[in-house]
C-alpha cells in the first residue's frame, strides 16, 4: 500500500521559510518521479514542483520558481520542498504526490503565511 505522510508545515510570517518533508513508503521510491501539490483555501489542488526518479531534474511552476526548492533523499525515501521568501498566497495545504494531479497523495501538512 503506498503511503505518503508530509510533516513540517505550520504558520510563518511573509518573508519566512519553511521545510517540509514526505515520508514515503510501499513502493519503490527511488524509481518514481515525484511532485509537491497544493490546495489553496476554497481552490482546487495546484501542482507546484516535480523531481525526477534521480533528483537531477527539477520543474517549478512560475508562481514559486526561484523560491522554493524540491529535493529527495532515495536511501531515506524522502522528499522535501524547501519554502524561501514566503508570500500570504502560499498559504494551503501542501501535498507530496506520485502524480502531478495530486490523484496520489498523503494527508497533507498546513502552511500558514500570515503576518
Amino acid at each position: 500500500e503506498v503511503q505518503l505522510v508530509e510533516s513540517g508545515g505550520g504558520l510563518v510570517q511573509p518573508g519566512g521559510s519553511l521545510r517540509l518533508s514526505c515520508a514515503a513508503s510501499g513502493f519503490t521510491f527511488k524509481l518514481v518521479d515525484m511532485n509537491w501539490v497544493r490546495q489553496a483555501p476554497g481552490q482546487e489542488i495546484k501542482w507546484i514542483s516535480r523531481i525526477n526518479s534521480d533528483g537531477d531534474r527539477r520543474y517549478y511552476a512560475n508562481s514559486v520558481r526561484g523560491r522554493f526548492t524540491i529535493s529527495r533523499d532515495n536511501a531515506k525515501s524522502t522528499l522535501y520542498l524547501q519554502m524561501d521568501s514566503l508570500k500570504t498566497e502560499d498559504t494551503g495545504v501542501y501535498y507530496c504526490a506520485t502524480d502531478p494531479t495530486g490523484r496520489n497523495r498523503g494527508q497533507g501538512t498546513q502552511v500558514t503565511v500570515s503576518s
